[in-house]
């Protein structure tokens, strides 16, 4: 037992600062051992932060980060000068705590009561009276705002004055080592930027390259950065817009180049096939070529869209780097570029960011979705990391109108954000409404021309520029009909005959009873069958969007005509990808949505195509007088997905056309669906429910509030795992499917993954090389699935998972939590899914994955 000593009484003898240990580090052998000294390393981490500034910009630097920022990293650590985490230290290397150079009076284990070392980082600064937001950034280095209300530096479980001297010291020391002045932080935007690089040159700075103290470290600053990623692209000069992209500029495209003056918000609403990606991407390239930003970051709405734009992303890419750019072929290969870069402590596998998603936020360019952009701004463990991921950067938003009121108060937030972290923000989007553009710019807007261009840069006022439109209106021919029945003859009819067939269904589950239906028909008169949908594994995922993407994409135009196909999808198969059907069914959805779908018919006129074919699409659909009475009955599952009353007003407007012209009518049915109007009997109870919620879903307000709880600065930092940036009665978790599983004597275990391959997962850390170790994480997270809790496995305890090693490869989680936030389940050659070593996988649902389906969970009473 530890002697506790009167309160009143102070802690005798402190340990130098500069004799107090910052880490420990583990030999080759295994043996751990105490690291580097505090002092040594924060110099480290302080350096390592000027050289991450010196690679922005020079002006943008400047803008962004003012003098003597490096020295509040690199006073990061100055509470592990004390004795807690000194006996924490010690406790760690085997050494008996009696053998320490001072009278210890609060056990090591209670640092989590006060965040550990960065809670006494963040105190020890406050007492110093170090300038405004400084304190709260140092103690936020590991992520989050630590619990240190009412603390003091001087409290007796802090080590008294004696030790809050020695931090004193260490402080004054860093300015004299630096030659520094400590900073004014100007802004809360300004002190989440600096939060992040403070946390970004921690991670680094505790990396491989400086893990061994008997090495010199000056020399593998340069290195670490490297190996981070982290290198000034060059840049190729005066490219044109056709040099890049092999055509000419169109009016919309040029339009948007000339309107685009440097930082701020710029949104551009054309119709789809417009070519808004290349106007983007080159407005990004001017903009870096002239210093004014630092990257690129391409957020799409999911997943699978920003995976096949990574093709055209990285086509781009090589177009605009030179060849001697460091790093050059890891910026265009996104596998490479997780597991041949090592951004340190907290990326390292079975940590929370080593993750392809998270990684590309720091990475110089990087396609990814518009969640992990979101949690920039939001109250959640590291958000602050995103926000320097993101600062100076040309930010890409695509497809911005899907979102619901939570998603889109979170976007708002991250908008204002980016303004003042000195982003260019383009805005695209074929079907945005007024009120929508009026939010996302924070303006009052007037102008109802379509395409339209709205830019406000930061030095300047707001421009609304309608677009020249160019004479390739359209005309789609719209069938509305109840019966599913009737749409799958008329589907098997039209590919029979070899015409190009996209199906798109609003759930996955729908997705997958559609084509079970159709597929076994269609293999028996050589329609070739697919599927697409968020579920499946990514290695699956990949393989069938490259496939299928290039068949209904102009790669295709060769075997088009080959055979009929018919690809069945959700929601994923509207956004971003150029794919192009002859005929297209659909569930009835929001007139944005149906829009989008839309645009994926006869999107190049010149694609090859049967004779019989017509530009048409049918949309099934119950009656408006049905849907008005009883709507979840009606719409089905589609009412679970979409508000009832956007539903119900879509089909007021969808239920008298037999045709749309496009681009020509995209503006008049969005005011007709969005616009506000009075509104009398169920329309009025939908459109109340739409704003206050039910028992079964929350209001626009409630969605709203929940948001702003999100984004509130003050508060418990949310962790990731349960930051939610779309709303959802539940969150998801992530579900590892392997085949088999053959737990090793010694510790670790032997896998089989679905695709026959097989790895060892050891017992010990030291037994496979640190690339070895990404390769293996990297490997495993692509047979992974993302599934709402209710349908998944269940939970694996944390201590099962760890006797098998998976701590090495997935952040698992606090151990205090006793379950694993990743789940794991075994794979059958049937395809139906167990639990590990005989656990059972569920209660009351049967569990499966197949190949061609993905995953999928059936109540029990139907097997």
């Amino acid at each position: 037992m530890l002697r506790r000593k009167a309160a009143s009484k102070q802690v005798s003898k402190p340990v130098p600062f500069d004799q107090c240990p910052a880490k420990t580090w583990q030999t080759d052998q295994g043996e751990v051992c105490l690291g580097r000294p505090v002092l040594e390393h924060c110099v480290i981490v302080g350096t390592v932060a000027q050289k991450l500034i010196k690679l922005y910009p020079p002006a943008l630097g400047r803008t962004l980060f003012p003098d003597g920022v490096p020295l509040i990293a690199a006073a990061h650590d100055l509470g592990k000068v004390s004795p807690s985490f000194f006996a924490k230290l010690y406790k760690a290397c085997g050494k008996p705590l009696g053998d320490i150079p001072f009278e210890l009076t609060v056990p090591p284990e209670i640092e989590k009561d006060w965040g550990g070392h960065a809670g006494v980082s963040q105190v020890a600064a406050k007492a110093l009276g170090l300038p405004a937001f400084i304190p709260e950034i140092l103690g936020q280095h590991h992520g989050f705002t630590p619990p240190v209300s009412g603390l003091r530096a001087e409290d007796e479980k802090f080590g008294g004055s004696a030790w809050q001297q020695e931090r004193s010291n260490l402080a004054n020391e860093l300015c004299n080592r630096f030659e520094m002045s400590w900073p004014t932080v100007e802004s809360d935007a300004q002190a989440r930027l600096i939060a992040g690089l403070t946390s970004v040159a921690d991670w680094i700075g505790s990396g491989a390259w400086f893990e061994n103290p008997t090495l010199p470290w000056k020399p593998n600053i340069h290195k670490a950065l490297s190996d981070a990623g982290w290198q000034t692209p060059l840049y190729q000069s005066d490219l044109s817009f056709f040099d890049l992209f092999g055509f000419s500029p169109r009016p919309a495209q040029e339009q948007l180049i000339e309107s685009v003056r440097g930082p701020g918000v710029y949104t551009l609403e054309a119709p789809m096939g417009l070519g808004k990606t290349e106007a983007a991407l080159y407005v990004a390239y001017k903009e870096l070529e002239a210093g004014r930003a630092s990257g690129i970051y391409f957020a799409l709405p999911t997943q699978l869209t920003s995976n096949k734009i990574y093709d055209r992303f990285n086509q781009f890419l090589q177009g605009i780097l030179k060849e001697n750019t460091p790093n050059h072929s890891r910026l265009l290969h996104s596998g490479a570029w997780l597991v041949e870069t090592s951004m340190g402590e907290e990326g390292r596998p079975g940590y929370s960011w080593f993750s392809p998603a998270k990684r590309g936020l720091l990475a110089p360019f990087a396609v990814g979705t518009l969640d992990q952009a979101l949690m920039a701004a939001m109250n959640v463990k590291h958000g602050f990391v995103r926000a320097f991921g993101l600062a100076g950067k040309v930010v890409i938003l695509d497809e911005v109108h899907t979102y619901d009121a939570y998603t889109s108060t979170l976007l708002d937030a991250l908008i204002a954000l980016l303004r003042q972290l000195q982003c260019t923000v383009i805005i695209l989007s074929a079907t945005l409404n007024q009120n929508r553009r009026c939010q996302l710019l924070k303006e009052k807007l007037h102008s109802k021309a379509y395409p339209l261009i709205t830019a406000l840069p930061n030095n300047g006022s707001v421009e609304e520029i309608p677009v020249v439109t160019e004479a390739n209106d359209v005309v789609v021919t719209i069938r509305l009909l109840p019966e599913t029945d009737t749409a799958m003859e008329e589907t098997l009819r039209r590919a029979e005959q070899g015409q190009q067939v996209l199906w798109i269904e609003n759930t996955v589950a729908e997705a997958q009873q559609i084509y079970l239906s159709l597929a076994a028909r269609a293999q028996e008169i050589n329609i070739d069958c697919g599927l697409l949908h968020s579920r499946f594994t990514p290695q699956d995922r990949n393989r069938r969007e490259t496939r299928w993407v290039r068949l209904f994409g102009k790669d295709g135009w060769t075997e088009r005509g080959q055979q009929g196909r018919i690809l069945i999808g959700t929601q994923v198969l509207e956004q971003s990808l150029d794919i192009d059907a002859d005929f297209l069914v659909s569930r009835f959805a929001p007139t944005d949505m149906l829009l989008q779908r839309l645009g994926r018919l006869w999107r190049h006129l010149e694609a090859p195509r049967h004779p019989c074919a017509v530009r048409e699409s049918w949309l099934l659909s119950p009656e408006l007088d049905q849907a008005i009475s009883s709507p979840y009955t009606a719409f089905g599952g589609s009412a679970s997905v979409y508000a009832p009353y956007v539903l119900c007003r879509s089909l007021e407007v969808w239920k008298r056309l037999t045709e749309v012209s496009l681009p020509e009518d995209i503006r008049s049915h969005i005011d007709a669906t969005y616009n506000e109007r009075e509104e009398s009997g169920s329309m009025n109870r939908w459109r109340d429910e739409l704003e206050h919620g039910t028992t079964r879903r929350k209001g626009r307000q409630s969605l709203s509030q929940l948001a702003r709880i999100g984004l509130a600065s003050g508060g418990k930092t949310l962790p990731e795992s349960k930051a939610q940036t779309r709303y959802s009665e539940t969150d998801s978790v992530e579900v590892l499917l392997i085949r088999h599983i053959k737990p090793l004597t010694e510790g670790g275990c032997q896998l089989t993954l679905l695709d026959g391959t097989r790895h060892t997962i050891p017992k010990a850390n030291h037994s496979l090389s640190k690339r070895d170790w990404r390769e293996l994480s990297a490997n495993l997270m692509r047979q992974t699935v993302s599934i709402s809790p209710h349908n998944a496995p269940m939970p694996t305890p944390i201590v099962t998972l760890n006797k098998l090693g998976f701590h090495h490869c997935f952040y698992l989680g606090n151990a205090e939590d006793g379950e694993a936030l990743i789940r794991v389940a075994l794979v059958t050659e049937e395809g139906t899914l167990e639990g590990l070593f005989g656990a059972a996988i569920h209660d009351c649902k049967t569990l499966e994955y197949r190949e061609d389906l993905g995953y999928r969970s059936l109540n029990k009473e139907r097997m």
